[in-house]
């Protein structure tokens, strides 16, 4: 294990995750609804302990959802047996993502394209061009530079998301939301950004 893999999984450890709110995501609920999304092959780009994959599992998607820290992954295998759901989990780091498998219908991605921008845009944007083909649709849930909370979310410009998404795929929306705490708490304002390669 590496020393950040050793630093990410000790977070889920000590349970020192502010971003795991054991909550499927509303706005990824309300995407779904808004854009009509028929059930096909998503991909979860840093899916922490799986409670957004194992929601869309339980919609009927084909989930693979990948993150770096092994007892994260454990957590969502867990959750997905006890709801009697499949999905494919992937230890890997998302900035070198190298999987054997045709290109998905949908990537989503909540809060880790706005950490691993600051360390390795370009291996996230590689990932996202292989794992994606025209017509595939990414949803991105990032922090929102109209409110910078300490602690709380890396934070971005709108014109930041246009510059750095913007060279792959077409945008479909960007809008403010409101991430959700645990126990439905609203949390920190963010960016939900759709976007159509």
């Amino acid at each position: 294990m590496t020393d950040e893999q050793a630093h990410w999984n000790q977070r889920y450890e000590t349970q020192n995750t502010p971003w795991n709110s054991g909550l499927p995501s509303q706005e990824l609920q309300r995407v779904i609804v808004e854009q009509n999304w028929h059930p096909g092959r998503l991909l979860e780009l840093g899916c922490g302990s799986g409670t957004n994959a194992v929601f869309l599992a339980n919609q009927g998607f084909e989930v693979t959802a990948v993150d770096f820290a092994p007892l994260a992954l454990e957590h969502g295998a867990t959750l997905a047996r006890e709801q009697g759901v499949k999905v494919q989990w992937v230890c890997a780091d998302v900035c070198g993502l190298i999987l054997d498998a045709p290109a998905f219908d949908y990537v989503f991605d909540r809060g880790c394209y706005h950490c691993v921008r600051r360390h390795n845009l370009s291996g996230y944007l590689q990932t996202l061009a292989a794992a994606t083909r025209i017509g595939s649709h990414l949803l991105t849930l990032t922090g929102n530079a109209h409110e910078e909370r300490k602690p709380g979310p890396p934070v971005l410009h709108e014109h930041e998301l246009r510059r750095e998404l913007g060279t792959l795929f077409d945008e479909i929306l960007i809008r403010p939301f409101h991430f959700e705490d645990a126990d439905h708490v609203q949390g920190p304002l963010g960016w939900s950004s759709l976007w159509r390669r």
